[in-house]
């Protein structure tokens, strides 16, 4: 009878331990939340979208990603011109209403743009949180003292393209790749905050080098662990570390660990192996947050007798320009889609691809990890003299550093990487 009644008690205990740990998981905030469906769209420009109170109720429902110019009719006399297809370009705005969860009661909140071509100004609740020009670059506005957690909230966002030409191929017009809501404590690790280097790789063993960057964004001294997981195929544990760390107030701080990986599936064209590095803030034995950065082992070097060796071996590059556009689907950067043009252009023999001229989704860039396609990474058309009337030159002088920040630190853990490219045909060379 005793045993019977202490296999009860335990019974309970385990029972109430998995609830208590099931009511936990449900009480975690996902980090990062797609913000893509139930959009409002119009084609045309209204001044008066911005406001929360604006009557939006006959505007098309839509979900992003979305191009209008692709929607379009043809026409020879719409100002892209034959280097946009003749589609049109104009002015639209989008609106979204959302309420805030109570989850998000004392969080860090950021929405982030994958991409918006181009010249777009986003707006919470009527308030301007600025302009960003350049069309192919990811970009992110903090929202944390401007939401209302008592009422209905509204993101705007206009977007102009009507100064054409600004491309001189097919650009697309409006929010074309992913939104994101980013939702973080007070101490966390920043967007695209992990960088991941393979200084030294051979066949029995390679070093990875994480360089976390973490922000302390209270008012006070915090002191916690960073702990770091490298996984590999099937998950199968390739490392781990952990580093102590005292964050100041109102600081940031570069956490640098170095793990070895024995035996390590290198990253090729023709075995695209992947890694990857969780890496957890943990303070009073609590995780604080959570990040996961996908990334390859291998070794990349140039010299004039060997060429490009990757891994030690030399290889020659077969491909070609590649630009952002999905055919018919215009440049709406539907994963899927991404996924299919780099099994097409793999397929048809390249082993690389320059990614003309401007970045690429992180669709693209993913699938070309995955399936092993070897990229040129390029970051805008031209410099400060134009080819077109309004293209980047109009823009390079203010914007040039900051858009290639932008590539560099998004797009850097990309194993298919193999190259920067800072522009394309450069007038003033």
């Amino acid at each position: 009878m005793n045993r019977q009644l202490r296999l009860m008690a335990l019974l309970v205990i385990l029972l109430s331990n998995s609830f208590v740990k099931s009511i936990i998981a449900q009480t975690i905030v996902q980090r990062n939340q797609l913000f893509d469906y139930d959009w409002k769209f119009n084609l045309g420009d209204e001044p008066k979208a911005n406001a929360n109170d604006f009557d939006d109720k006959n505007w098309r429902n839509l979900d992003l990603p979305h191009d209008w110019s692709i929607e379009g009719k043809l026409n020879p006399q719409n100002p892209m011109g034959n280097d946009g297809g003749y589609f049109p370009a104009g002015i639209g705005w989008y609106r979204k209403t959302f309420t805030v969860p109570a989850t998000w009661k004392d969080k860090r909140v950021s929405i982030y743009f994958e991409g918006v071509y181009m010249n777009s100004e986003v707006f919470i609740n009527g308030k301007s949180l600025g302009v960003y020009p350049y069309g192919y670059s990811s970009f992110q506005y903090d929202l944390t003292s401007l939401l209302d957690f008592t009422k209905e909230n509204v993101i705007s966002v206009r977007v102009d393209n009507s100064q054409q030409k600004n491309c001189r191929w097919y650009s697309g017009s409006g929010i074309y790749r992913h939104v994101w809501m980013i939702v973080t404590n007070d101490v966390h690790v920043p967007n695209w905050g992990v960088t991941i280097t393979t200084p030294q790789v051979a066949s029995t063993k390679a070093s990875v080098k994480i360089k976390t960057l973490v922000k302390n964004e209270t008012s006070t001294v915090q002191n916690i662990i960073v702990k770091t997981q490298l996984t590999g195929t099937n998950s199968k544990l390739a490392g781990n570390t952990q580093t102590k760390v005292e964050l100041p107030a109102n600081r940031e701080k570069e956490v640098s660990q170095t793990i070895s990986v024995s035996n390590p599936q290198l990253w090729t064209p023709e075995t695209p192996n992947l890694y990857q590095a969780q890496v957890q803030i943990v303070k009073d034995k609590n995780v604080i947050d959570d990040t996961k950065t996908t990334f390859g082992i291998r070794s990349i070097k140039f010299t004039p007798e060997n060429g490009f060796q990757l891994n030690g071996k030399t290889i020659k590059l077969n491909g070609g320009c590649v630009h952002h556009d999905n055919g018919c689907l215009g440049a709406a950067a539907f994963d899927r889609a991404e996924e299919r043009r780099v099994e097409i252009l793999k397929a048809a023999g390249f082993n690389a691809i320059r990614t003309s001229h401007n970045p690429p989704s992180k669709a693209f860039l993913d699938a070309c990890d995955r399936l092993g396609m070897m990229v040129i990474d390029e970051a805008f058309d031209g410099w400060k003299e134009s080819k077109t009337k309004f293209d980047y030159a109009s823009i390079f002088n203010a914007w040039w550093q900051r858009d290639l920040e932008e590539m560099v630190i998004r797009d850097r853990n990309h194993p298919s990487i193999i190259m920067w490219s800072i522009g394309n045909e450069i007038i003033e060379r």
